[in-house]
């Protein structure tokens, strides 16, 4: 570790304890944890975000250092009428981080004539580190396959090697949702609803890894990942005169796949769909859509869903808070004609926006990984601050260790729910299964959770996800209740 990352590592911590717990918590769930100090340097802007904005609000995801800055700016003079002190410290730090990053990464993606460079001997050291190029679907424009804000949707894509050169991993990002014209027009102003402050580059890591150390079952396949800026999980299709927004998530998935497909996907003897959070639950709207595609192709067709498994939970008011932001998305964003006819022929529209109401009739083979106490869950659906006015939740929710026995009963009965969802979908020996008891939203992108902890008798997740993509075991994986667990890498 160089001085610099000893020196900017401990920072975050210390901005914790200004600022609180509740930022602690967002920040180390809500961004990527990198080793790189620039990495670190670009995410802490969020801790001093917290005070200006709320979790749904701003973008929930790794920032680079152009999309940060304008959502800084944009909020800051929203919200305050200028800039405060810890705007001000935010963009420091932010700046010392970048411009380490933004070095590193110029002088490792490019050579001569600025195009990417590829190690001849690619260790799994340097391919980790490398840095992925995106691609602009401008052709997909005038099929109105847009960013919320007509911007045109993009991908990034590192080609496969090898015996890896015909299988292909196609990753849907996540991030979130919004479900009102104020949080839509702000996600316009960030990556998350514009392709104009997206990273030209971003890296690969965990399951997307070209590392054969860090992801040794699929480092050398084709590796998509399609950007997300529809804020639906890729399924809305229609456009908002009083608010000029687009939202057009099904166009941007159907032509990123038909894309994909005329430059080399259509081959593929094995397809793998994935996703995390918003992603996740995209992964499970669009699997057996995705295995459509290869109809008739020979190809071997399935499914990951990381952190996907939102569920119709009540909340501790007794409400049921993510369904009613769920209905808000689904009528606001034109999504009821291309979620699972399976679903919508009996339920409405809503309902079947949730995993749980989905999941027992897709037909393509599925994997759910999730953690049985999803932080981000725990944070918005079963404990929101509208549902907690007296904020008895507030410390719990962002601490397991200040849970008194009543909420930690309370967490027990969403995990028991959890499990009860899955049960007529792990009956079915084609899917697989991965329910581990941390505090946690998103394992597969990471390599800390990827191939490292948490494991369920003594196996990790890159095992269990290659053993039941290749068909070399079964696996149906679901932990003991907290806190049996000491594999979890927690992270409140």
């Amino acid at each position: 570790m160089d001085a610099y990352t000893r020196a900017v590592r401990p920072l975050p911590l210390l901005l914790c304890r200004v600022f609180g717990r509740r930022m602690r918590a967002l920040s180390l769930r809500s961004f990527s944890w990198m080793d790189s100090a620039g990495y670190i340097g670009a995410s802490l802007p969020c801790y001093a975000l917290v005070k200006y904005t709320s979790l749904r609000d701003f973008p929930t995801d790794r920032l680079d250092l152009a999309s940060t800055t304008r959502s800084i700016d944009t909020m800051v003079k929203t919200r305050t009428g200028g800039v405060g002190p810890c705007a001000l410290l935010a963009l420091v730090l932010l700046l010392a981080g970048s411009c380490v990053s933004v070095q590193a990464a110029d002088e490792q993606a490019t050579s001569g004539g600025g195009r990417r460079r590829r190690p001849h001997r690619r260790s799994a050291a340097s391919v980790a580190d490398m840095m992925v190029p995106i691609t602009f679907l401008n052709a997909s424009v005038d099929k109105g396959a847009v960013c919320m804000d007509g911007t045109p949707a993009a991908y990034h894509l590192d080609r496969g090697s090898g015996a890896g050169s015909k299988s292909w991993i196609v990753n849907l990002e996540g991030g979130g949702w919004c479900n009102n014209a104020r949080t839509c027009r702000f996600r316009t102003r960030t990556h998350h609803g514009s392709s104009n402050f997206m990273e030209r580059q971003i890296s690969f890591t965990g399951i997307m890894s070209a590392s054969p150390a860090e992801n040794p079952d699929f480092y050398n396949w084709n590796r998509v990942k399609i950007r997300y800026c529809d804020s639906a999980s890729f399924a809305g299709d229609t456009f908002d005169k009083a608010t000029g927004l687009y939202f057009r998530g099904q166009r941007i998935w159907e032509e990123a796949i038909q894309h994909l497909l005329s430059i080399g996907m259509a081959s593929a003897d094995r397809a793998l769909l994935t996703g995390c959070s918003a992603g996740g639950l995209a992964a499970i709207l669009h699997c057996d859509q995705f295995g459509a595609f290869f109809a008739g192709r020979g190809t071997t067709v399935k499914c990951l869903a990381d952190a996907g498994l939102f569920l119709d939970a009540v909340d501790v008011s007794g409400g049921r808070s993510l369904r009613s932001y769920y209905g808000d998305i689904v009528a606001m964003q034109g999504v009821a004609p291309h979620l699972p006819p399976t679903c919508t022929d009996h339920l409405d529209a809503t309902s079947c926006f949730f995993p749980q109401d989905i999941i027992d009739s897709i037909k393509t083979p599925i994997f759910l990984l999730n953690a049985a106490y999803d932080v981000w869950q725990i944070e918005e659906s079963l404990a929101p601050s509208k549902a907690d006015p007296s904020r008895a939740w507030r410390a719990c929710k962002f601490n397991r260790s200040a849970c008194n026995a009543s909420q930690i009963n309370f967490l027990q009965g969403f995990r028991d729910q959890m499990v009860a969802s899955v049960r007529g979908f792990s009956s079915s020996k084609s899917n697989g299964l991965f329910i581990n008891s941390c505090f946690a939203h998103c394992q597969s992108e990471l390599p800390a959770t990827w191939n490292g902890t948490p494991a369920i008798q003594n196996k990790r997740i890159a095992k269990s996800v290659g053993d039941w993509y290749f068909g070399r075991a079964e696996v149906k994986a679901i932990d003991c209740p907290y806190p049996c667990d000491n594999t979890c890498r927690n992270i409140i």
